[in-house]
């Protein structure tokens, strides 16, 4: 049976790519890899460990993806997020790798982005993506996953967008969401299911993996405020005119058309999602 590694794998999606690979990839033996395996940044123990547990097929989840984060400590940022991505598809040059990106490669003024769209990062995390997926299509066996909000449980309790607002209201917060701020979520579980059959199918190049639906992160609060209505009290709408920070990109809602058309699942929106999973978490 062919093993596929899994970096990232104590994150949001690459757990759930890991939960869910007896389900979605039956034919697949799965390798979770977290820090506890080894350092991605430790080239000579990934080298060892490719060598001595080739993999056919990468699933590269594991990024610096906290946006304050990378512009804090952009070296990094820049190490964890394009040099230990060139590394591994150096390593996997002759078989399948899968690389996950994000809609904040896009500035945010059209939406509905499709993938031959031009990007413009308007963050240094999302520069560190836009760098690392040009590394990785200059392979043509290889493979970049564009997605966008990401709900679910994680290990850590902190990776999904509701995780985060539970963690918010747990600690008193009010949290203010963008009212005019767009992005396509999706559940990771559906994320996951996706990959793997593109990855079945043996799919390169280019795709955008996100929900049908386009919402504000206040609709999106709204949503799942509706599983938890003790979360209302502590959600208040904003607007990113009244913002004072770092650029934010207004809308990186994406078109999934292109990878649709050979997913034989459908890529479900959020509200449809919850409609369909009464006891699950997003």
């Amino acid at each position: 049976m062919p093993r596929a590694w899994i970096t990232g794998a104590a994150g949001l999606i690459g757990n759930h790519l890991i939960q869910n690979a007896s389900e979605f990839a039956p034919g697949w033996r799965s390798r979770a890899l977290t820090r506890a395996d080894f350092d991605l940044t430790d080239f000579a123990a990934v080298r060892r460990a490719f060598r001595d547990d080739p993999p056919q097929l990468v699933i590269h989840c594991a990024a610096l993806s906290q946006s304050p984060a990378c512009q804090k400590n952009p070296a990094l940022a820049k190490k964890l997020n394009v040099d230990v991505t060139a590394r591994l598809a150096e390593l996997a040059a002759d078989i399948p790798f899968v690389f996950f990106s994000t809609d904040l490669v896009f500035d945010g003024r059209k939406g509905n982005y499709i993938e031959s769209d031009q990007v413009n990062p308007l963050s240094l995390y999302a520069e560190t993506k836009v760098a690392a997926e040009a590394i990785v299509l200059a392979n043509p066996r290889h493979t970049v996953i564009r997605t966008s909000l990401n709900g679910g449980t994680s290990p850590s309790g902190d990776r999904g967008f509701n995780e985060q607002l539970r963690r918010s209201f747990a600690s008193g917060q009010t949290l203010k969401l963008f009212s005019d701020e767009y992005r396509s979520p999706i559940s990771a579980t559906e994320t996951a299911r996706a990959v793997w059959e593109l990855a079945a199918q043996n799919r390169t190049g280019l795709y955008h993996i996100a929900g049908s639906e386009r919402l504000s992160r206040w609709q999106i609060g709204q949503l799942i405020a509706a599983r938890w209505p003790e979360l209302h009290p502590r959600l208040e709408a904003s607007s990113l005119a009244d913002y004072q920070g770092a650029p934010r990109s207004p809308d990186t809602s994406l078109d999934c058309e292109k990878a649709q058309k050979f997913l034989p699942t459908p890529l479900p929106g959020l509200s449809q999602w919850l409609a369909a999973h009464p006891a699950e978490i997003f």
